[in-house]
């Protein structure tokens, strides 16, 4: 399929950008409020209220269902989840608001992220002939969205799944910074608009300009490069914004699958700012509200100061997940022939205190049971139960698993090579703090919870010195912690906020991690078949795509010679290499690696 000619572009008129206003529609009428009988002065203005609601990294969470514990999702804060939950709030809004004066928004990171959406994207795939409707475009479609920016996990499964997810949706999917790499012409529609009716008084124009993540050209590289490119935030609002003011909007809105801390996990690899939705709303004037995606954090109203004009933008980030939903509430008046933006107020409505929409429920039951039957099939048994609890500060056997199955993955895969003879090492990082894989049947569910992201499979050609390097960077991860000082395994790692996704294991090689040390001086007495390592030895690193693309900024690894890649997962090669065993016992895979210590003596 073309990259920049959808149904959404075709829907209207061209403007003279050339690009086209997409999903331009009328509301219902909303009541004006009455000037007073008699009143022989100035009338009193028009007003209008308007409810814009939004949500985001929605990750394919439809139920509020734990696919891998097979049970109903729960957490220690009573969170409930997906939407199902979110259709109750949504319905409970439009009924209080008057469904006519509502627009409901997305941030985006939609298809990717549960069993659910893996499993129709690739166990029975929507790109198939005569394939299904994804769950998401069902569900949303039934919601009734009216548009959704672009997220980063949009592009997981290559454009083809998401382009047929497109055309499957009843909304448009918005991204003004995704651009055809070779014109630079948008990809995607840029923006909506919506026009809603106001008796007495003209309509009132709402545009939405959709805003995804430069990083895109990094994590999903194999997918984009040379087909789509992804500018900066600001630089990009800046270019729309003022046309769509030119175009008539009385209200801009921004859905931004960007957070606001104005950081990047990437690091200096590209010229854009990862976390920009703040910095667009400081830097480009024109901007009344924006919703804030891609952090994961809950943010109910967050006022950031427009260096331009003075006047404050208000951010809302709703919980990932469907867990939350985001109301911005705008009061706007009709003075001196054009409609003002008064006011506007955010503020969260909590999935929790509500039930699931029969509706939705009723929607997606058999899609929903047949991946349950999916995710439950037992595909071998484990001799003893394996967990992560401990994994973030010991050599967990668990972890070991995943670095085994992608050394075997990318020997085979360099066999008859010149590269055959080099050791292959493997990274992998301790994503989850609760999966277990208990002893006797082992089911796809266990293994899918161990590894949780649907990376693929990269090998690099890295040499000693880079290696140790790239230790030395994922030690950062510890907080530093004397000798003798007490230990407390809460607060040890995630030193300056460092996820667990972008903290390492390497197989292969034997190594301490001094946390008594400073930071870049943590790794000791690093080895290799029990002889220290030497800078200049090579080694082959199995690496996944995230991480060899750039992710989480580790040294050397993105610009490391690739010397072969595959796209499929890692969970799926794990699910093969144990169906394959039968038997899943630890002395196929387990080794003492490495050790946390302080001044040469083991923490534990």
């Amino acid at each position: 399929m073309p990259l920049n000619r959808r149904k959404f572009l075709s829907r209207s008129a061209v403007t003279g950008a050339g690009v086209a206003l997409a999903g331009a529609v009328a509301a219902p009428a909303a009541e004006a409020a009455p000037a007073h009988k008699g009143y022989r002065g100035r009338r009193k203005p028009k007003r209008y209220a308007l409810t814009v609601l939004g949500t985001t990294d929605l990750h394919g969470h439809v139920f509020n269902w734990d696919y891998f514990k097979d049970a109903e999702y729960s957490d220690a804060a009573g969170n409930a989840q997906g939407l199902a939950r979110v259709s109750t709030l949504v319905n409970q809004v439009r009924e209080e608001k008057g469904r006519g004066n509502t627009l409901l928004l997305d941030a985006g990171d939609t298809i990717q992220g549960t069993p659910l959406t893996y499993y129709y994207a690739k166990v029975d795939p929507i790109t198939a002939e005569g394939g299904p409707v994804h769950p998401m475009a069902q569900a949303m479609n039934a919601i009734g969205y009216d548009a959704v920016a672009l997220g980063n996990h949009e592009f997981n499964y290559g454009i083809e799944t998401l382009r047929r997810f497109e055309e499957q949706c009843d909304f448009p999917l918005l991204g003004a910074n995704a651009v055809d790499a070779k014109t630079l012409r948008p990809a995607f529609p840029p923006y909506f608009m919506k026009t809603f009716r106001v008796k007495g008084a003209p309509p009132v124009k709402v545009a939405v300009l959709g805003l995804t993540n430069p990083g895109i050209a990094i994590w999903d590289k194999a997918y984009v490069q040379g087909k789509l490119a992804f500018p900066g935030l600001e630089e990009q609002a800046a270019k729309w914004v003022p046309k769509l003011r030119s175009m008539g909007a009385d209200v801009v809105v921004v859905s931004a699958h960007s957070g606001s801390s104005g950081t990047s996990s990437y690091g200096d690899q590209l010229p854009y700012v990862e976390n920009a939705a703040a910095n667009v709303a400081r830097l480009v004037p024109g901007i009344d509200a924006i919703l804030v995606g891609h952090a994961h954090r809950e943010i109910a109203e967050l006022k950031v100061v427009n260096e331009e004009t003075g006047k404050a933008v208000v951010l809302s980030e709703p919980l990932c997940y469907a867990e939350r939903l985001t109301l911005f509430d705008f009061e706007l008046v009709f003075e001196r022939g054009r409609w003002h933006v008064e006011s506007v107020k955010a503020s969260l409505r909590d999935s929790s205190t509500v039930e699931d929409d029969p509706e939705i429920t009723e929607l997606l039951s058999d899609e929903h049971a047949k991946v349950v039957a999916y995710v439950n099939q037992v595909v071998g048994t484990a001799t003893e139960t394996l967990t992560t609890v401990e994994a973030r500060y010991t050599d967990a056997p668990i972890i070991d698993l995943i670095t085994k199955v992608q050394e075997d993955v990318v020997k085979e895969a360099l066999a008859g090579t010149e590269y055959a003879s080099l050791p292959v090492l493997a990274q992998a990082s301790p994503f989850s703090r609760t999966s277990e894989i208990p002893a006797g049947d082992v089911t796809i569910r266990d293994l899918s919870s161990l590894y949780v992201y649907d990376n693929t499979l990269v090998a690099k050609l890295m040499t000693g010195a880079q290696l140790r390097a790239y230790l030395e960077y994922s030690a950062e991860y510890y907080v530093q912690t004397a000798a003798g000082a007490p230990v407390d395994v809460a607060k040890l790692t995630n030193a300056n906020g460092r996820p667990d996704y972008n903290y390492d294991y390497v197989s292969g090689l034997s190594y301490e991690v001094d946390i008594a040390q400073a930071p870049g001086s943590r790794i000791k007495n690093v080895a290799h078949g029990g002889a220290p390592l030497a800078d200049d030895a090579r080694f082959v690193l199995a690496v996944n795509n995230y991480r060899a693309n750039g992710g989480g900024a580790f040294p050397h690894v993105a610009s490391a010679q690739e010397l072969w890649s595959e796209s499929t997962e890692i969970r799926t090669r794990i699910a093969e290499w144990v169906t394959a065993k039968g038997v899943l016992d630890p002395k196929d895979f387990a080794s003492v690696d490495w050790k946390l210590t302080r001044d040469g003596a083991p923490v534990f």
